[in-house]
Formats: C-alpha cells, sequence, structure tokens
C-alpha cells in the first residue's frame, strides 16, 4: 500500500530572495564557468541504461529569444570534447544506419500559435496543441474545426519569460474518466501547480479543477514542466531547481525538496481529501527526511520528457556551457549543480554516484537550450527511426541519437528556428512546435 498525502506547498527560506536581486528573477546573472574543472574522479561514469555521453557535430545558425533567457555575450566557450572523425571501414550490411536528413513540413493548415509547448492526440484524426498563454485547442491535422479545449488563462501567471501553461496531458483512462491533466504557473504566491480537469462534451470547464499538487517558486524561471504518465500508469513530473542561477537554494542535490528533481505519485483515485498517494515503491518513501514524491534528482530545469517503452529521456537545461540529454531511472542523481552535464560545475567535484548524460553538446554557433524531445516509432519517415530527438532553442537545430548506441547523435534538420517542443501525432510522426511560427511535421526529404 502506498502512502498517502495531501497537497504539498514547499516553504522556501527568505534567503532565496536575496540571491535573486542581482539581475532580477527573470533574467538572472548566470555564476561564471570561464574554466570548467576536471571531475576527480568517476569520469568515466557512463549512465544506466543508455550509451556512453555523446557531443554532436557542430552546425552554426542562431535565433529568436530562447525559453531559457540566454547568457549575455560573450559567452566562454565550452570545454566539451568535440567528436572524432570516423575512421573509414568496410561496411557492415548488418549494421544499423545512421539517421539521415529529414524534410520540415508545415502542419496544421499552417496555424500559428503564440508558444505552443504541448502536441498531442486527441480524439480520432484530432490533436490537441497547449500554449504557454493558458490555452490548449483541439483541431483536426489539416487545421480545420478548432475548438477550445481548455481556457485558463485568467488563472495561469505569465510574469517570467519561463512562467505559464507548461505541460498538459491526457489520462491514460481518459475515454472512459475524460480527464485532463495541466502544470502550470501562479501567482500571489508563485508557485508551481498540478491540476485535473474533466472534459465535458467540447471542453473542460475550469471549475472542475481538482488541485492535486502546489509547489512554491522561489523565483520565476527554471520551472521545468512535464507530465508524463508511465507505463505503470504513474504520474511522473519534472520539476526545475527553482531558477535564479547556479541553483543558489542547492535543490538539485537536496532530496528534501521536490525542486530539482522528477516526482512520481499515483493519482488514479484522486480526489479533494486524496489529491495523490505517494506509490511505496519510490526510492525514496522510506528515507527519513527524503520527499518520499522524489523518483530521480539532480536536475537544473528538465524541458520535456518523453517514455520510450519503460525508459524515461529528458532534456535538461544547461547553466552557460553545456546542454545535455539523460536518461531518468529509478533513484537516479542526475549531477547539477555538481556537475553541469558531463563536467564540473564547481571545482573539485566527482561524478561518483551520479548518472552522466548520454548525450552533451556546448553553446557553440548560438546555440543556448536544449528543447528535450521524443524517440520517433513511426514509419513514414525511416531515416530518423528508433532515434531520440530533441533541437536547440535559439540555433533551430534538430538532433538524431539512436537509442541503441550504434551512432553518435547526428544533425537531421538546422534552420528551424526556435525549436521549443515536439509531439507525435496520431499516426506515430513527429511534430515540431515553435514559438509564433507554423508547426512543422519530420518527413522523409
Amino acid at each position: 500500500m502506498g502512502r498517502e498525502r495531501l497537497p504539498l506547498v514547499l516553504t522556501v527560506s527568505v534567503v532565496a530572495l536575496l540571491f535573486g536581486a542581482c539581475g532580477g528573477d527573470d533574467d538572472p546573472t548566470p555564476f561564471p564557468t570561464a574554466t570548467i574543472p576536471p571531475l576527480t574522479s568517476g569520469a568515466s561514469a557512463t549512465p544506466a541504461d543508455g550509451p556512453a555521453a555523446a557531443t554532436p557535430t557542430t552546425a552554426p545558425t542562431a535565433e529568436v529569444t530562447p525559453t531559457e533567457e540566454p547568457t549575455p555575450s560573450p559567452e566562454p566557450e565550452p570545454t566539451v570534447a568535440p567528436t572524432e572523425e570516423p575512421t573509414a571501414a568496410p561496411a557492415d550490411p548488418t549494421a544499423p544506419a545512421a539517421p539521415q536528413p529529414v524534410a520540415a513540413t508545415e502542419a496544421l493548415g499552417g496555424r500559428v500559435f503564440d508558444r505552443p509547448i504541448e502536441f498531442a492526440p486527441f480524439e480520432g484524426n484530432r490533436v490537441f496543441v497547449a500554449d504557454q498563454g493558458g490555452a490548449v485547442f483541439t483541431l483536426d491535422l489539416d487545421g480545420g474545426n478548432e475548438d477550445i479545449l481548455l481556457d485558463i488563462r485568467s488563472q495561469v501567471s505569465r510574469g517570467g519569460n519561463e512562467e505559464g501553461l507548461l505541460s498538459v496531458a491526457l489520462d491514460p483512462a481518459f475515454a472512459s474518466n475524460r480527464h485532463l491533466w495541466a502544470y502550470y504557473s501562479a501567482a500571489n504566491p508563485r508557485r508551481s501547480v498540478l491540476s485535473r480537469f474533466t472534459v465535458g462534451q467540447f471542453e473542460a470547464d475550469p471549475a472542475t479543477e481538482l488541485v492535486v499538487l502546489e509547489v512554491e517558486q522561489p523565483f520565476s524561471n527554471h520551472n521545468g514542466g512535464a507530465i508524463r504518465f508511465g507505463p505503470d500508469g504513474m504520474l511522473y513530473l519534472g520539476l526545475g531547481d527553482g531558477g535564479s542561477g547556479g541553483d543558489p537554494l542547492g535543490s538539485g542535490q537536496d532530496r528534501t525538496t521536490l525542486l530539482g528533481s522528477i516526482i512520481r505519485i499515483d493519482v488514479r483515485n484522486a480526489s479533494a481529501g486524496t489529491p495523490y498517494v505517494v506509490p511505496a515503491d519510490n526510492p525514496f518513501a522510506s528515507e527519513e527526511g527524503a520527499a518520499p514524491e522524489i523518483w530521480a534528482y539532480g536536475l537544473r530545469n528538465p524541458w520535456r520528457m518523453a517514455w520510450d517503452g519503460g525508459t524515461l529521456w529528458l532534456g535538461d537545461v544547461g547553466q552557460n556551457a553545456i546542454e545535455e540529454i539523460s536518461i531518468a531511472t529509478r533513484g537516479a542523481n542526475l549531477g547539477w549543480n555538481r556537475l553541469e552535464g558531463n563536467q564540473c560545475f564547481q571545482g573539485g567535484c566527482s561524478s561518483d554516484g551520479t548518472v552522466l548524460p548520454v548525450a552533451v553538446y556546448g553553446h557553440a554557433g548560438g546555440r543556448c537550450s536544449v528543447s528535450g524531445g521524443l524517440v520517433y516509432r513511426g514509419a513514414q519517415t525511416p531515416e530518423i527511426a528508433g532515434s531520440y530527438l530533441y533541437g536547440d532553442f535559439c540555433s533551430g537545430e534538430i538532433w538524431a541519437l539512436p537509442t541503441d548506441g550504434s551512432s553518435q547523435p547526428v544533425i537531421v534538420a538546422t534552420g528551424l528556428g526556435n525549436v521549443a517542443s515536439f509531439g507525435v501525432g496520431p499516426a506515430g510522426e513527429v511534430y515540431v512546435l515553435r514559438f509564433g511560427q507554423p508547426i512543422v511535421r519530420l518527413t522523409s526529404p
């Protein structure tokens, strides 16, 4: 039996406010990382259930303002090791093919959303698109028959660039219970809210909201945000470290707070009296003083997560040098703020006890902020079959990382603008969400 938990509001010390005074919450001054110190031990550690950390090839392009506020220029060059040139070898006809370039085709009839952050199948041939401002729309794949599924713009805070409606997911039993889940920012006090709504014949009435969890946020950035139901039926939610720069509260390595972690809760019988239950097999459910909801920790700002079978992939936004792709496993310490990606963030650190990322990249070529994606399991675009796709918000590049470890990450698309998120359609095809630009579908060239 799991432990029953009432809605949790984390109280953060007043000291946190002092750290936000320099530079402001919305554009915090990052801690300097001009020199990235080497790991003192454990440098060869490899992440559980994933390939060794890889650095993708560099391709220049620069663009717009990222979801993660960019570091003011000039930026220090990261000391991430470049990918080595492959040596010539006889072709192995049995080896998996490396990912190949793909094309991007406008979708939804060219419909432009302001800040789209979620895209997923709804019912039949319809999909839903959630916008950071607080509205969720349903429409046909050709862009027709658009309706409002949920409108909570009046209660969503957009006070900070990274605040707003940050994630939406349909309940695994949506066909029978009509439950829709939302994770959003609220004000007075500043907090993140996880809520359930009930969809009627056409849309969800905001009056049906059941607030399941509230987490106080010390700053307006690093709210993370991705509701993902696992194959076990549990709700997983990624939260950032609370914001400012450099994790001044030390949330990433603090298991007493939900900040900087992925939580796992059972909401199948959520009610006002018992909003959620902590699964008894959560890794820290029996650890004195630890928040029992935590599934994995050591995160800075997990922007987008995705399940592929029993593997949970995520993109974690770096400070000002290294962006990372990680696999979150039960009880994993993903390193922040001891590490930024696969390198020390603080002098003399060790990677002992941490799970290193499966891929990293630096900020050369106008890159600034990773947007985690998903594993492509569709049938119409064989060039990226079996690969985890992710992008950079500023450079507009998209990488494909084979999940079988058969090759390094490969850039498969460039020049797409501010890549903010990824989604999958009813047929399993991948869609790329961009702020202020049409959503595009990845296709064979």
